[in-house]
């Protein structure tokens, strides 16, 4: 390692605007230049107290390294402001002998350890057994200087504060020069807006002034973000390269790539490089060791001082985190350019689900009103509330309970025709072309982000990497490479390798094999290396020397494991929701007994509700524990890439989640009240517990209590106040362990640099959670619609205020992430796809069999004697005779309504006691049952044949998006004829000038040599030997 690799700050001068920078040790050691010390103190240099910058003021921090220190830091001393001083020649010399004695003290204990008996303790990450605290600690600022110093060889530059407020914590500051953002944004294949602009095509005619027209009434609802420049008017990108730096604007190098550009290419560093020591497999290896306790980006600055700087966050908190402009549209652009592309897309998409809900709200309520309008008007539930009805009801429970009049089921009757009646089969319909309309205007909403990003054929950009250790190619020669079919053209290609330098000259067309391509992003993860290099370690020495990769059989026992334990796993919400039936039996039963007759005549309303808000606080204990093990299920596995983690996590939560969510809803909707029995013949669980039956006027108003307090709980609970208040606990909890006074908050927050304020903030854990709790509210407003109208209106009203909450907390409450490219949302798109597709047939099936609207249907159109709805109610009781109950069964008190009952009505399609088979199942059953299985194939094929219309009508890319991105291939090919014609002329003139020259040399050659032919001669024979 070079001198320049062991100074703890690396003043190296660099490329560009930083080779302009004055060398701070060189001018003030050397050249006097003490002024200098006055100028870069805190208190003059506004941006360097901030924490923005270096100590010098010129170079920005672009990614932040925390580590613990052993002694905690007492406050910032005179001393910090020479801090740059003490990197001098002893200081160098101290520091390599430093490392040196690490070294040889690692040496040692390693010789010492294995001398000594094995301890049962072992530390998984260093392959040792477990050593001292002071032996860690050592151990861990051995790897964390070794890897220091890999990063300075790669050509970052460091800067270490450990004289921090926070006591026990150091930083490293890591700053990417010019000439190192430039080599991996060409490895990355990063676009970049180059200097040509081309105007975009703009609509003509009608089209354009009905679109001039909307503009201008929704401009009040834009955000007021300054726009760099028309909207008309589009750079042309083009993959960033060295060779042609030409084409793009680099008259401000500061700025041409922007915070997040720069962080992203620092963590694609921070990835790859490895360290010599054992298991150290980059950045992410050694966060879970604990040599670096967090790594992050800065947020570019403060949010609420009035004085803070203005800068992007700011402006995002004002115009986007703010509940005071709700009804505006999100600064969607700005979001990508601060957050980056993946964030943006969500961001985008949870806005346009959001815009979407609106005309589905509408159309609900409309419903939802039609129901309230009509229900004076509903026959059934008219005789069901006639006071001359005296229609006597069996008991609902074996013992203690009596029989009762129909007519108190009036209330029941009436709410439940809110939503059973004609227009939520239209609503069903409705929905599930919204659903399609919704992934189709998502797809061509997403392509033109793509356009607008510059992200078209990002998945085709991929750089090279070696197939032995998957590190990227450093070109050191001018290449010409061209992929044509499957194969692979160099011309004059050199690359640089370790210390090797390869030279291939493939003047034709061949099948290169001992290259791969590899996505940037697509890094194997630190724990895949891990096994992998475990399992070559356990191989014999004859297979060293190949590649090692962990096959399905090396993955069987994770792959079984993951299935035990998900089927375990929805076993026990089937045990819950199993719970929860008992409860309600045992609840009612005991409810019946009471004295009160309050108590008694509010039963059904108590039980219901109290159930569902069970069912609700199950539901989100069970989400955190699901969460937990399926992260754990995908730790197991071992999957190569992050991606690959990430979408089998996905799928693994998405089931247990949907399971939790919906199971209590399922049974509600499809089981409870179909296995009852009869009266005489009840069907018992334990011998002691009767099923439970619905209502008269049916399960879906059960069933809508309990899908309203299940969306309504989980957003306002576990959406809502779980999101606002544990990531301020977080917060408040490491204040607390940073071992500072509450009452020192205000003072504290003005003293603290920007890396030292951000360390407090939450760490960012990803997208998952965010689209998990979407999705699932997906489901709730797509799979049971039929029963709840009003679904997309709550829906609706919580996502206004998730989009400020998700806001609020990702500029304010966490960490700044790390900015990735995506040019869609990935596996949630199939996910949204599941779910939609799957609520046509749950919403056939509840219309078909919860619901009354096909019995109802059938006894207008087959049954009734004039073709009204008069007698229906009649039509679906059947009769019992009460001397049939089993001994023990019977009512509790027989003489309850003040007369002796020798027959009582139950709910279903069963022959009369004086029929020849008595109670056996009618033939009206099964012609209801034909009816209800054929309407669920006719609503399942026309729905899903009305969404591939609507599929197929709608185009994926917009018309003028097409046309635009065409035309940017043209011009781009343009350009780059220009180029070349620009080259060729340039090299024929010099040519031409090269041939003048030769032939004024040789004509005053000859001269020369008629004047003195024996030098002539003498210099010929020269020339031919």
């Amino acid at each position: 390692m070079t001198e320049e690799a062991e100074v703890g700050v690396d003043l190296s001068p660099t490329s560009g605007s930083e080779q302009q920078a004055p060398h701070f040790l060189q001018d003030v050691i050397f050249h006097g230049k003490f002024k200098l010390l006055k100028s870069l103190t805190p208190e003059e240099n506004t941006q360097c107290q901030h924490g923005l910058y270096f100590h010098d003021g010129q170079r920005r921090v672009d990614y932040v390294l925390t580590y613990h220190v052993k002694k905690p830091a007492t406050g910032r001393t005179s001393r910090q402001s020479t801090h740059l001083l003490t990197e001098n020649a002893v200081a160098r010399s101290l520091r390599r002998g430093r490392n040196e004695h690490l070294r040889h003290h690692k040496k040692q204990k390693a010789r010492d350890s294995s001398t000594l008996p094995s301890s049962p303790v072992a530390d998984v990450e260093l392959g040792c057994p477990a050593e001292t605290v002071n032996g860690q600690e050592d151990h861990k600022m051995f790897r964390r200087e070794e890897f220091e110093g890999k990063l300075r060889d790669m050509g970052l530059e460091l800067e270490k504060d450990e004289d921090t407020k926070i006591a026990g914590v150091g930083f490293v500051k890591i700053h990417a020069p010019w000439n190192i953002l430039c080599r991996e944004a060409e490895l990355m294949k990063l676009k970049m807006p180059t200097k040509k602009v081309y105007e975009v095509k703009q609509l003509s005619g009608v089209v354009e002034k009905i679109s001039s027209l909307i503009s201008k009434v929704v401009e009040p609802l834009h955000p007021h973000v300054e726009e760099h420049q028309p909207k008309n008017i589009k750079h042309l990108s083009h993959t960033f390269s060295r060779e042609k730096q030409h084409l793009f604007d680099l008259s401000d190098k500061d700025y041409f790539f922007d915070s997040k550009t720069k962080s992203s290419i620092v963590f694609e560093i921070l990835k790859r490089t490895k360290c010599k020591a054992k298991y150290s497999m980059g950045i992410t290896s050694l966060l879970g060791s604990g040599v670096y306790t967090a790594a992050y980006p800065l947020h570019d600055g403060d949010i609420n001082e009035e004085s803070a700087v203005p800068n992007d966050r700011k402006l995002l908190y004002e115009e986007w985190a703010n509940y005071s402009v709700f009804y505006k549209y999100q600064p969607i652009g700005l979001i990508r350019k601060y957050f980056g592309e993946k964030i943006g897309l969500y961001f985008a998409w949870l806005g346009l689900y959001t815009q979407m809900l609106i005309p589905a709200s509408l159309v609900g309520v409309i419903v939802f009103l039609y129901g309230c309008a009509t229900v004076d008007d509903n026959l059934p539930s008219m005789e069901i509330c006639h006071p001359k009805n005296n229609i006597t009801m069996c008991p609902l429970c074996d013992r203690v309970c009596s029989y009762w009049k129909l007519s108190t089921a009036c209330g029941t009757a009436r709410a439940s025709h809110l939503f059973d009646n004609p227009a939520t089969v239209f609503f069903s319909i409705f929905m599930a072309l919204w659903a399609a309309m919704f992934m189709e205007h998502w797809k061509r909403r997403q392509m033109r982000l793509n356009y607008e990003w510059d992200l078209t054929g990002f998945e085709d950009e991929e750089h090279f990497c070696c197939c032995c250790c998957c590190q990227p190619l450093i070109i050191t020669h001018h290449t010409r490479l061209w992929y044509f079919k499957g194969y692979w053209q160099l011309e004059s290609f050199f690359y640089l390798h370790g210390a090797h330098i390869h030279q291939f000259h493939l003047c034709f067309t061949v099948a290169v094999r001992h290259l791969c391509l590899c996505p940037s992003q697509d890094h194997p993860r630190a724990e895949y290396e891990f096994r992998v290099m475990q399992k070559t370690l356990s191989k014999d020495q004859k297979s060293h020397h190949k590649i090692e990769k962990l096959t399905c059989r090396d993955r069987l026992p994770a792959y079984m494991t993951n299935i035990v334990m998900m089927l375990l796993m929805i076993g026990v919400t089937f045990a819950i929701v199993f719970g929860v039936i008992l409860y309600r039996i045992s609840t009612k039963a005991a409810l019946h007994m009471s004295s009160n007759p309050v108590t008694r005549s509010h039963v059904q309303l108590t039980v219901k509700t109290t159930a569902a808000i069970i069912n609700l606080v199950v539901i989100l204990i069970l989400d955190e524990v699901y969460g937990a093990v399926a992260r754990w299920l995908t730790v197991l596995e071992v999957p190569k890439t992050d991606k690959s983690f990430e979408e089998r996590l996905i799928f693994k939560t998405f089931i247990l989640k949907f399971v939790n969510a919906f199971t209590p809803i399922i049974y509600i909707a499809f089981f409870r009240g179909r296995l009852v029995g009869r009266p005489g013949s009840y069907l018992y669980v334990f011998e002691s517990y009767r099923m439970e039956e619905c209502a008269h006027g049916g399960c879906l108003m059960e069933l809508c209590i309990q899908l309203s307090i299940t969306m309504l709980g989980k957003q306002l609970i576990q959406n809502n106040l779980f999101e606002i208040g544990v990531p301020k606990l977080k917060k408040l909890i490491r204040y607390i362990r940073s071992k500072q006074g509450a009452f020192q908050e205000e003072e504290r927050q003005k003293k603290l640099q920007r890396y030292e304020t951000d360390h407090f903030l939450e760490p960012f854990a990803g997208l998952t959670p965010e689209y998990m709790e979407m999705i699932i509210q997906f489901g709730f407003v797509t799979l049971f619609v039929a029963s709840f109208p009003l679904a997309p209106l709550f829906a609706l009203l919580n996502n206004i205020i998730e989009i400020r909450l998700d806001a609020k907390k990702f500029v304010s409450e966490l960490r700044r992430p790390v900015a990735a490219r995506a040019k869609d949302i990935g596996i949630w798109y199939n996910l949204l796809r599941g779910v939609a597709n799957v609520a046509v047939i749950i919403n056939a099936f509840v219309i078909s069999f919860t619901s009354d609207f096909i019995p109802r249907m059938v006894y207008q159109y087959m049954y009734s004697p004039d073709g009204s709805m008069h007698g229906f109610v009649n039509h679906t009781l059947s009769y019992f005779n009460v001397s049939h109950f089993q001994e023990g069964k019977e009512a509790r008190d027989p003489l309850h309504l003040g007369y002796h009952v020798e027959m009582c009505r139950y709910k279903d399609y069963r022959e009369p006691p004086w029929s020849a088979t008595p109670y056996e199942i009618s033939k009206e059953f099964w012609a209801v049952l034909a009816v209800r299985l054929a309407f669920v194939i006719v609503f399942q094929n026309v729905v899903m044949l009305m969404s591939d219309v609507v599929d197929w009508l709608i185009p994926d890319i917009p018309k003028d998006i097409s046309l635009q991105i065409h035309k940017e291939k043209i011009l781009l090919i343009d350009l780059f004829m220009k180029e070349e014609q620009g080259k060729t002329h340039t090299v024929e003139s010099s040519a031409s000038v090269g041939g003048k020259e030769k032939c004024s040399r040789s004509t005053n050659n000859n001269n020369s040599t008629m004047a003195h032919p024996r030098s002539g001669l003498h210099s010929n024979s020269t020339k031919s030997l």
